[in-house]
């Protein structure tokens, strides 16, 4: 046997097949049930000046989510592709770049009420939802409803709506205390998951694999992903961004819609 074309071979079948990390999604996250729910946002034990965590993450490309290198300052071979795209003068190619953008998902430490024995789990949600959270600490009359002592609890309420479901929230009309179980309340502040730590950070070559399969599904699995945007020739199977558009517009046209919402991720 060539030992040096196996140990290419198991390199590149490591880097390919990069497994998924095995993440305890209910014990880690809440996601609001259909019907009314009564939560507390408490504040973060990693920023307690804010309980929000924005995070982007490539949606559509591969067979899960998957949370951007740029996240944590690294390179990313769908940014780059992107911003490649954005240096041309081409329609298509601009359309691609939105289509493949990172888009935004917003976490934050709850304790759900009637579940406290569950601990800190985090909420993740779209603009939708992070604008009116945003509006209601604004909100004079309202303020930090994160605040242990004087906080407020909210109501939040789902419906299927159409195509998505919707979700509506109120703060409480009295401010309350987190708990007066001080015990608990230390505990809640000092032990929550982390949002960043959360998902599997997949590697730059994982990545730059599920992008070229996204971009031409037929390529031969050992083909480069594109560097550059359509104009530059892409590999010998005719790929161009018209072709890519194209091949899904459902997924694509959608995109702004998910994240927008709060309720058609698994987080």
């Amino acid at each position: 046997m060539d030992l040096s074309a196996i140990r290419a071979k198991l390199d590149s079948m490591n880097t390919s097949g990069q497994q998924r990390e095995k993440i305890d999604y209910e014990a880690t996250f809440w996601k609001p049930p259909q019907g009314k729910s009564q939560i507390r946002i408490v504040p973060s034990f990693y920023n307690p000046d804010f309980p929000f965590r924005e995070l982007y993450f490539h949606y559509g490309v591969g067979k899960y989510p998957m949370i951007a290198l740029s996240n944590f300052g690294m390179q990313d071979p769908v940014v780059d592709f992107v911003n490649e795209l954005k240096k041309t003068d081409d329609r298509d190619n601009w359309s691609l770049a939105g289509k493949l953008n990172p888009k935004m998902r917003i976490f934050a430490p709850v304790v759900v009420r009637g579940e406290e024995d569950r601990g800190v789990r985090l909420w993740g949600f779209g603009k939708n939802v992070y604008k009116t959270l945003m509006s209601y600490a604004a909100d004079e009359e309202i303020g930090d409803f994160t605040d242990v002592m004087a906080g407020r609890d909210l109501n939040v309420e789902v419906v299927q709506g159409n195509p998505y479901p919707e979700t509506t929230i109120r703060p409480r009309m009295q401010a309350s205390a987190l708990s007066d179980d001080n015990v608990k309340v230390e505990t809640w502040l000092k032990t929550q998951p982390k949002a960043d730590d959360s998902f599997t950070k997949y590697s730059f070559d994982f990545i730059k694999k599920q992008l070229t399969s996204y971009l031409d599904p037929e390529a031969d699995e050992n083909s480069p992903a594109p560097a550059a945007p359509a104009e530059v020739q892409a590999p010998a199977n005719n790929f161009t961004v018209q072709k890519a558009t194209e091949s899904k517009p459902s997924t694509a046209t959608k995109f702004d819609d998910l994240f927008s919402g709060d309720n058609d991720l698994p987080f």
